[in-house]
């Protein structure tokens, strides 16, 4: 497959070896879209629209306010209360069931909404689509693949989903084993990990090295939810 625009990041985030290699994507789409967000992109009209709609979700307004760019944050949150204080306000001569509802229905709506969120997912769909397609084509891209420690869990599912759509069926088996080995493999080396873990907070284990077992509660966090 001929690398163009869209196989570069992936094929640089499936390059490491450290964590899941999806998990490697999203973090790097978020922070370039929070990046972009307080940046180059604050001002432009079209998108001021689309954040006024939106918003940002709990976890991405943490975010932004983190990386100390007041002003801008400040800019966005007061074209963004103008533009929902009409849906939330019900008029002095509406205080009806229906208006109420209306309010409740508009809030819904912009508590599962998120311009961030929004972004990173279009994105990271296609890149996903685009590790499928590697797979397929590109024996040097499986040696990749199966060189990761693990996919977590959700983007496990997302890959094989998607594989299911895109991949052809007389290589989605191939696809599948080979998925399915490394995460197996992941299971055992984890669910050992945990296990020796517990054991240390036993007297009698009390000597014995911890081995690869400090932080795995830490990797099992990571396996089982993802970034996400």
């Amino acid at each position: 497959m001929e690398e163009k625009i869209y196989t570069i990041p992936v094929n640089e985030a499936f390059e490491e070896t450290d964590g899941c290699p999806f998990c490697r994507l999203f973090r790097k789409l978020e922070d370039d879209e929070l990046d972009l967000i307080l940046g180059a992109s604050m001002m432009e009209p079209d998108v001021r629209q689309k954040t006024n709609k939106l918003g940002f979700c709990g976890k991405h307004n943490r975010r932004m306010f983190g990386m100390k760019n007041r002003l801008g944050m400040g800019l966005m949150m007061e074209s963004h209360l103008a533009a929902i204080r009409g849906q939330v306000e019900t008029k002095a001569s509406l205080f009806t069931r229906d208006a109420g509802a209306a309010t409740v229905k508009s809030l819904e709506s912009l508590d599962s909404s998120c311009y961030v969120c929004e972004r990173v997912e279009e994105k990271i769909s296609k890149m996903v689509e685009t590790a499928v397609l590697l797979w397929e084509r590109e024996k040097e891209f499986r040696e990749k693949n199966a060189a990761q420690p693990y996919f977590c869990l959700p983007h496990y599912a997302r890959y094989i989903k998607a594989a299911q759509i895109k991949m052809s069926k007389k290589v989605y088996g191939d696809f599948l084993k080979a998925l399915n080995e490394t995460e197996m493999r992941y299971f055992d080396k984890l669910s050992g990990d945990i296990s020796w873990f517990c054991k240390k907070f036993d007297y009698r284990y009390d000597s014995e090295p911890w081995g690869d077992s400090k932080d795995a509660i830490e990797r099992a966090i990571a396996f089982l939810n993802g970034c996400e």
